[in-house]
């Protein structure tokens, strides 16, 4: 079995679109207090949970075709997505330590995805 790019495409913006919903989680969590309307009418978490959702249509029809050994490390994607955003919105330093992570996950992807 051999994983079609249209499978590769769908899983890559399912990782993009997860690591938004991690934004917005973000977000939606900075503002809850001991009130549960802060829960309850929290847009952000709840866009965050939406976008989660949505990450996962995607996933879903991404993996229905392909091998699921090369599709689901992709997923990891997301990680360096979320760690863009971090560093965008929320001002976070990125380490050389994280760096070396993001080359990590991208080495990886890559060995899963030559072929033989």
């Amino acid at each position: 079995m051999s994983t079609p790019a249209r499978s590769i495409f769908l899983v890559l913006i399912a990782s993009f679109i997860g690591s938004f919903g991690a934004v917005f989680l973000k977000f939606g969590a900075g503002r809850l207090h001991r009130r549960i309307s802060t829960l309850l009418f929290n847009w952000r978490l709840a866009a965050g949970v939406a976008l989660y959702l949505l990450s996962f249509v995607f996933y879903f029809l991404g993996v229905r075709e392909g091998e699921l050994s090369v599709l689901y490390p992709m997923v990891a994607l997301g990680y360096i997505w979320t760690m863009f955003w971090s560093r965008l919105f929320f001002g976070e330093p990125l380490t050389r330590r994280k760096a070396g992570g993001i080359l990590l996950i991208l080495a990886g992807v890559a060995l899963l995805n030559f072929p033989g």
